[in-house]
């Protein structure tokens, strides 16, 4: 048995800045992708998994009380006793959605009711959505907003207005031929979400901090997202540069230590601006460049994947 695929995304800009109401975009990324499969030998991470599952679906059973979502519990547990396992290439702790994946696959396979990606997506949809993927994601991280469960199951670029708005976008179509790109950078170390939405909550306690999020980190985020949303190449540029160094200045303890100087570099020298993918912590790292030659010879020894051409 195996189910359909469902991929990793990429939260492009608003990584905690939609905590506090920014703007932000994610799309998917079909680069790395997992899907439900059954065996009845299961080898080494086939057999975490299907722990995992176990204890995901007691979790699930507990949650459904509130009547916001129902499973097919008893169908559940029989696929998982059968040497039911989550099959993913999507690396973990590296922010781009391992977790919301595989929360989109079960509810794929076993909610009641389900809202589909045939029917007319209404705002309520999305945010209903939304709201059952945050409860059932929550089971991996202690709090989530839902967003990478759904990017993962509708397989579409979605749209953060704010808390209470988000809609399915489309993106500019890329430039194959251009210079300038999206990346990923990896930082060879994985991170932990918890702990980190943690620190940035403890953060939010200092006035000082939170006038540089509203002023400052939600400014040049909803302004990113504008522009690559309007083509404007130029005027992404200089707010990315901006949000690099605004998460340079008040989210060190964010960025992997091995990287504040090239982090610094990139702004010295305008050859990539470096950003968070994610919560941060080690993971991947995001690179935006008008040049990705001139980015690859600055970041030699460094692996760099190119999600997105300008």
């Amino acid at each position: 048995m195996k189910g359909p695929l469902f991929y990793s995304k990429i939260l492009l800009f608003g990584e905690y800045g939609i905590i506090k109401d920014s703007k932000g975009l994610s799309i998917p990324y079909n680069f790395f992708k997992g899907a439900l499969k059954t065996t009845e030998n299961l080898f080494e991470e086939a057999k975490k998994s299907n722990e995992g599952l176990r204890r995901f679906a007691d979790y699930l059973e507990e949650i459904q009380d509130d009547g916001l979502v129902t499973f097919d519990i008893s169908s559940m547990k029989e696929d998982v006793s059968k040497g039911m396992y989550f099959d993913s290439s999507i690396p973990q702790g590296y922010g781009i959605g391992s977790s919301g994946a595989l929360v989109a696959a079960i509810y794929d396979k076993y909610a009641h009711d389900k809202i589909t990606v045939l029917e007319n997506l209404t705002r309520e949809k999305l945010l209903k959505l939304k709201d059952i993927f945050g409860k059932m994601e929550s089971f991996f991280h202690g709090k989530s907003s839902g967003l990478d469960p759904l990017n993962s199951y509708l397989s579409l670029p979605i749209l953060i207005n704010s808390k209470d708005n988000i809609e399915s976008t489309s993106i500019p179509s890329q430039n194959k031929e251009g210079k300038g790109a999206v990346f990923l950078l990896d930082s060879g170390m994985t991170g932990e979400t918890a702990p980190m939405v943690q620190l940035f909550m403890e953060k939010m306690k200092q006035e000082g901090f939170r006038n540089v999020i509203k002023d400052q980190f939600v400014k040049h985020t909803d302004a990113c997202v504008e522009h690559f949303l309007n083509g404007d190449i130029k005027g992404l540029f200089g707010h990315v540069k901006q949000l690099s160094h605004v998460v340079l200045d008040h989210f060190k303890p964010m960025i992997p230590k091995q990287f504040h100087s090239l982090w610094k570099k990139g702004i010295e020298t305008n050859d990539y601006y470096l950003k968070l993918c994610g919560s941060g912590g080690g993971g991947y790292i995001l690179g935006f460049t008008e040049d990705i030659d001139r980015a690859r010879k600055a970041l030699k020894g460094h692996k760099l994947e190119v999600v997105y051409n300008f």
